[in-house]
């Protein structure tokens, strides 16, 4: 039953549409791995297993996932009659009254959702440590914080839970927690997946949805399921020439990459793994044929964090807003996390104005940006400025009252550049420390063009073959 739960998601699901094992027995190796495995590093809140249960026997056998389980992030992903919190007490008695498209595409394309996975309150930090349900713990070593805000997904996969979880990501979340639990993030292209019916654009286009898997093929097959825009989406990407899982293990030709291994923003700090994991990445793709070379867009990015970080504040105070609007209930400093009131109140002091400007002057970047993909295919980075850090780390310290602020904002200054730009961006777990961390690394894509990022990233997986390792939790 375990050795189910270490196969891909594509592989999962021909051995249900051969028979040779029941969708019913692949629910139950992934239910029995939570169990088992759940304890050490808290990564699914909300077990779905008598639900899981039910939904094999109405599932679609034709469809192309039959019978495979997934998680959910207890963010923005509505399953109708299931508690969504978005990782605040606040939200602890909300039930979801319908699906959400995304969790409606999930289901026709055969998965079986099995619980849903713990995340930061309202999915605003780079660690997923939330008061609400508890830290969720790395599986390479528990002690170490798994990323956020998809940190619980990552986790999950990593640990061998299921083959695929959802994910989302506003500046970085999807790849983050990817790179520091040694798994694969793709952050499509912005519109590429659905966010109705409640939503139509979350931060000014930032929140993009989709996965984190074993596999880059998973990961394209999976975006082959729920990729187009629904009713009244205010983003519709051209749609890919053909199926994304088509371009895995399809020759890319020779390409012009750059990389980098400093922010665009001067003085982050840089762990030294992160450089060499891209200086390495950089020769292997060289061997592979590749034209490689040091460059970065050239950009007016000094007010590059305090832009991110108005919107991200306007978002996490909207949230507070439309969930009370929602709900009927009045926000109160108990219900949240106090850095979440914190930036609640901050919002209060605002004009709505500098929102605007904020967001003028992000795409200003963007616009300074995409030329600089007109002389490269990809640019490849760092996924994340830091190693995988212990739990804790995050956490607000009176005698350092800005450090945990700029560590937060620090984490994501590499991944938050194509939330920005709206480009794809995926993370490959393609080295590792010595003492055994993953450490992603990121290849950034023009804008719809997921195709040549998936054909590399298939490259890599294969000439740096990841899928052997083992957590410790294993």
């Amino acid at each position: 039953m375990e050795q189910l739960m270490r196969l891909s998601a594509v592989e999962q699901a021909r051995l249900i549409r051969t028979g040779e094992v029941s969708a019913a027995e692949m629910v139950e190796a992934s239910i029995s791995a939570i169990k088992r495995l759940n304890p050490q590093i808290n990564a699914v809140v909300l077990p779905l297993f008598e639900r899981a249960r039910a939904a094999v026997k109405t599932v679609d056998r034709h469809a192309p996932f039959a019978g495979v389980p997934l998680l959910l992030k207890d963010f923005l992903a509505e399953y109708a009659g299931t508690r969504l919190t978005d990782g605040s007490r606040f939200l602890l008695d909300y039930v979801s009254a319908q699906d959400s498209e995304l969790v409606a595409r999930y289901r026709r394309a055969g998965f079986i959702i099995v619980g849903k996975t713990n995340t930061p309150e309202f999915a605003s930090k780079p660690t997923t440590e939330p008061e609400l349900f508890g830290k969720t713990g790395n599986p390479w070593n528990p002690a170490y914080s798994a990323g956020g805000s998809s940190g619980g997904s990552a986790a999950a996969v990593a640990a061998g839970m299921a083959a695929v979880a959802h994910a989302n990501d506003g500046g970085g979340s999807i790849r983050c927690p990817a790179a520091w639990c040694g798994v694969v993030g793709l952050k499509p292209t912005r519109g590429r997946n659905p966010l109705g019916p409640s939503y139509g654009d979350i931060g000014a286009g930032l929140i993009c949805e989709h996965v984190v898997t074993q596999t880059v093929l998973d990961t394209a097959a999976v975006l082959d399921c729920t990729a187009g825009a629904d009713a009244g989406a205010p983003y519709a990407p051209m749609p890919p020439a053909r199926p994304f899982a088509a371009e895995v293990g399809v020759d890319p030709g020779r390409l012009r990459i750059a990389f980098s291994t400093a922010t665009l923003t001067a003085g982050t700090p840089v762990h030294e793994d992160c450089k060499r994991g891209v200086l390495a990445t950089a020769r292997r793709l060289e061997a592979l044929g590749h034209h490689l070379e040091e460059a970065a867009p050239r950009v007016a990015a000094e007010r590059f964090t305090d832009n991110f970080t108005t919107i991200w504040l306007g978002m996490v105070a909207w949230a507070i807003r439309d969930w009370a609007r929602r709900t009927g209930r009045e926000p109160t400093p108990a219900d949240f996390e106090a850095h979440t009131w914190k930036m609640y109140t901050l919002d209060a002091v605002k004009r709505p104005s500098e929102f605007l400007l904020a967001v003028q002057d992000v795409q200003r970047m963007a616009r300074e940006i995409a030329p600089f993909f007109d002389t490269y295919d990809l640019w490849l980075t760092p996924t994340t400025t830091q190693l995988p850090q212990p739990n804790g780390w995050f956490d607000f310290d009176p005698a350092h009252p800005r450090q945990a602020t700029e560590r937060m904002g620090d984490i994501p200054k590499f991944t938050a550049v194509a939330n920005i730009t709206g480009q794809p961006a995926i993370s490959l777990p393609l080295h590792w420390t010595a003492d055994g961390l993953p450490v992603g690394m990121q290849l950034m894509g023009r804008y719809g063009d997921e195709a040549t990022v998936l054909r590399v990233a298939a490259q890599l997986e294969a000439e740096m073959p990841w899928r052997a390792r083992r957590p410790r939790v294993c």
